[in-house]
């Protein structure tokens, strides 16, 4: 992997993550001694079988065993991904994530990014020379001021603007195939990608150009062009106007999602701001993560006719893990016909303000799209809305917000919510403490992985074992790894000891046995560790003599001469 989160960090976030703080932003919780109790987010239950130990920085439920550090919480609960969930505790911290790169790496995305910024600095003149590309803004409203703002340019129509300029050599001009700007065909001819069309930068929140999309003059085909993916861009994380929206005077709690670059474009010059657009693509879970980390209500806007309708529910899917909570998501499809550049040049403004200003909330918007699926007045119907509405609201962080939809949607299909709720379990939340598996039979091993998980300073103070290598038993690699990784680390923590072994696929039970606490006195530590592992090389001594006499019986007396 070229890019790499650098363990010293991720030990520090861990460190510094306050789990009480992560969880009960999500999970209301009570203190309970020296751990803190609530219902467990992850199964359905009455009594509260979920504990955190800010002490150590655990999680875990003893009804349904889930348990890890904040950094899997976040994972687990928010669906997020280990460097989504990295990102998130970094921000919250105001920490800088280092990433480590070669010199390799380095070089080349420094290289594509100046490849870029001089194409944008070609694009930009050019449409100074260009009256047709002028010509064109000026018809669709946009004027010089807010066209500079946004770096807008024109790729002049002709095979070899940007090729001729700086691909001057084989190394020049694999940088710029590399970052999108040229196009090599099969029989090995380089030529622009980008010809003919009005240039929007793609910026990232530094301002630094990572690709283009570009807007065809006249009628061909396709009418937008965007870069390919590459080292720097991706279309699932970037959106187009990032960079211009975090410059907005003021303070904007509340920001707006298009689908087009000059749907961004035309209602910056009308004084609709902060808006972004997503990249020719659906909205992606790392879309409304961004998005939701930065503002308070986000609204997804969306032309009025089927594609648009269509594109605003899968929107609402993705968005679904987002909700509740301080962040309000609403939904704004326009009239059919219309998108909001259009829009906003018919009607005005303030009529669009308007419109944005009563956009649908998300539950209302998942319950009238369900009501238009479905003929209510039958049974049939009303039960197909419960069947519909089940994995959407699985996807739901539990709370009071899918308590409150849940309720909601009771009222469409006449029944309790109580009842409703009960409907819509699925067995993996129905799940109790009686129904579930229980704990494996306590071995040494497990007993000896449990003292030093709980007590890692304790671990790497005990020196090397005579005989620990030769022991054979399932999970003793992972033991030897523990007390490996405590040696070489002296002040690592236990919720760090776990995020060492997430990759591990025996590590992955560690976080169970953070809920097994082994002693009451950590003094004592050391010596029942340390006594643990000795009877582990005994035991394993003793069983390999058993197994030497036994093949020794097996083998028959020796002759001698």
């Amino acid at each position: 992997m070229s890019k790499l989160i650098p363990q010293p960090f991720i030990d520090e976030l861990i460190d510094r993550a306050d789990i009480v703080e992560v969880v009960g932003a999500r999970v209301a919780l009570k203190k309970a001694g020296a751990s803190y109790k609530g219902l467990c987010p992850f199964h359905d239950e009455k009594t509260p079988s979920f504990t955190v130990s800010p002490d150590k920085g655990f999680y875990h439920c003893f009804g349904c065993h889930a348990g890890g550090n904040a950094i899997g919480f976040l994972m687990e609960h928010d669906h997020m991904s280990f460097p989504e969930a990295i990102e998130t505790l970094a921000e919250m911290l105001g920490l800088e994530i280092p990433v480590e790169r070669s010199d390799a790496d380095r070089s080349e995305n420094q290289g594509l990014l100046d490849a870029l910024s001089e194409a944008d600095r070609i694009y930009r003149q050019s449409l100074r020379e260009s009256p047709e590309a002028i010509d064109y803004l000026k018809g669709r409203g946009i004027d010089g001021a807010v066209a500079k703002r946004f770096g807008i340019g024109y790729a002049p129509d002709a095979w070899d603007t940007v090729l001729r300029q700086l691909g001057r050599g084989e190394a020049q001009t694999t940088r710029l195939v590399r970052a999108g700007l040229v196009i090599a065909n099969d029989a090995g001819r380089h030529y622009d990608r980008f010809r003919g069309r009005i240039m929007f930068p793609i910026r990232d929140r530094r301002g630094k150009v990572i690709g283009f999309g570009g807007r065809v003059l006249g009628d061909g085909e396709p009418k937008y062009l965007n870069s390919p993916e590459t080292n720097l861009f991706h279309k699932g994380r970037a959106l187009y106007g990032v960079y211009e929206a975090q410059r907005t005077p003021g303070r904007h709690d509340e920001i707006m999602v298009v689908e087009g670059y000059l749907d961004v474009v035309s209602l910056a010059q009308h004084g609709i701001e902060p808006v972004v657009a997503t990249l020719g693509t659906a909205t992606s879970a790392e879309h409304v993560r961004q998005l939701t980390r930065r503002h308070k209500r986000v609204v997804f806007c969306f032309d009025g006719d089927r594609a648009g309708r269509a594109a605003a529910w899968r929107a609402l899917e993705t968005a679904l893990p987002y909700a509740g909570g301080e962040v309000e998501l609403a939904f704004l499809l326009l009239p059919e016909g219309e998108d909001p550049d259009s829009l906003v040049r018919s009607r005005g403004a303030d009529a669009f303000r308007d419109l944005q200003g009563r956009a649908t909330p998300l539950s209302n918007f998942l319950i009238d799209e369900l009501r238009q699926q479905v003929d209510l007045g039958s049974a049939d119907g009303r039960s197909k809305v419960v069947a519909l509405a089940r994995p959407l609201l699985e996807r739901l962080p539990a709370g009071v917000y899918r308590d409150l939809l849940t309720a909601d949607l009771a009222g469409v299909v006449g029944l309790t919510a109580d009842r409703l709720g009960t409907l819509l379990a699925s067995p993996a939340q129905t799940r109790t403490r009686s129904q579930t598996p229980p704990h494996r039979k306590s071995t040494l091993v497990r007993k000896t992985i449990t003292l030093a998980l709980h007590f890692p300073s304790a671990a790497g103070s005990i020196g090397d074992i005579d005989g620990l290598d030769e022991v054979d038993q399932p999970g003793a690699g992972l033991l030897r790894s523990i007390l490996e990784v405590s040696r070489g680390n002296p002040k690592i923590t236990p919720a760090q000891l776990i995020e060492r072994f997430r990759g591990d696929e025996e590590g992955r039970h560690l976080p169970r046995l953070a809920s097994e606490v082994p002693l009451d006195d950590e003094r004592a530590a050391p010596e029942v560790l340390r006594d643990s592992l000795e009877r582990l090389v005994r035991d394993q001594r003793h069983k390999d003599a058993v197994r030497a006499l036994k093949e020794r019986a097996l083998s028959g007396p020796t002759n001698h001469a």
